[in-house]
């Protein structure tokens, strides 16, 4: 193709982009007219040259492309997101700004999955999320009313009391504190019948036990529960499997994981592990290759 007309055509993308919002490779193609391989080579060389940017939510199998700028009409999108990834969505949208250390495992994970909506900032080194069409002003205000919320909780309540000879001054101790504690009680206990609250704790006091810090949570499911953790000192990858027996295909797909991760791994479950398992790690441990005979 001669350079006027592959330029030509890198315009034509931007001109429809910018006129029907994020769109797919396939509607790209079609509106160029040339195959979905040659289509995201010049998606490529766009989001190179930043002119365009890239989703990180799904529509099928392929991501979305817009024009920087356009990053709000990604909401137009969001019935795609999985259903903890929209609920984590429908929450922030709601809040605006959450606290990453307050919100259920499965929604810290899926805070982090959601990129195009949930924008991470940290204050007092804690990880806060800010929706993404909280401005800089805004995101100051609702700081300045959470800081102002936390002080009036902390703030003694006054109550005066007549007597016939003498009036006195009785301090009722920080009793909206208590009552959200109580709340909160209230909400642990509710939540802590679901079985995969009940394993996630499990694992939680299992690892404290050994004095195994938890660094982030990478996935969180009724099935497993993965993890970066610290050990001696060393940052590991931990797969917790919420069944008595694991087998070869639960090894293969935490090897998968850590190496994605360039980690190296361990694995929970909830039984003895089986001999043959046990036997099949020890035999693969020092295995160089299998080769085919010729």
């Amino acid at each position: 193709m001669p350079p006027q007309d592959h330029l030509q055509v890198k315009e034509k993308i931007i001109s429809f982009i910018k006129i029907r919002g994020p769109s797919l490779p396939v509607h790209v193609g079609k509106e160029i007219n040339t195959s979905i391989l040659f289509t995201s080579a010049f998606l490529s060389e766009l989001i190179s040259e930043k002119r365009l940017k890239i989703s990180s939510l799904n529509v099928g199998n392929s991501s979305l492309y817009f024009i920087p700028g356009h990053e709000t009409l990604l909401e137009g999108f969001s019935q795609h997101l999985k259903s903890k990834e929209k609920e984590a969505f429908e929450l922030l949208n709601q809040k605006k700004i959450l606290k990453d250390s307050e919100q259920h495992p499965a929604i810290r994970v899926a805070l982090r999955n959601i990129k195009d909506f949930a924008i991470p900032f940290q204050k007092n080194n804690e990880i806060y999320w800010k929706y993404l069409t909280v401005s800089e002003e805004e995101l100051i205000d609702k700081i300045k009313e959470e800081k102002e919320n936390k002080t009036a909780e902390k703030r003694p309540e006054i109550k005066i009391e007549n007597e016939e000879k003498h009036s006195k001054i009785e301090i009722a101790r920080s009793s909206p504190v208590k009552t959200k504690k109580r709340e909160l009680k209230k909400i642990k206990e509710k939540t802590s019948g679901k079985k995969n609250d009940k394993f996630f704790n499990r694992v939680k006091e299992f690892l404290s036990k050994k004095s195994i810090e938890i660094l982030d949570i990478e996935n969180f499911s009724k099935n497993d529960l993965i993890l970066r953790v610290r050990i001696n000192g060393k940052e590991k990858l931990l797969i917790a499997y919420n069944k008595k027996k694991v087998n070869e295909s639960d090894i293969i797909k935490a090897y998968k994981k850590a190496s994605e991760l360039k980690l190296e791994y361990t694995i929970l479950n909830l039984g003895e592990p089986v001999k043959k398992i046990n036997d099949f790690i020890k035999a693969v441990r020092n295995l160089e290759e299998i080769r085919k005979i010729d």
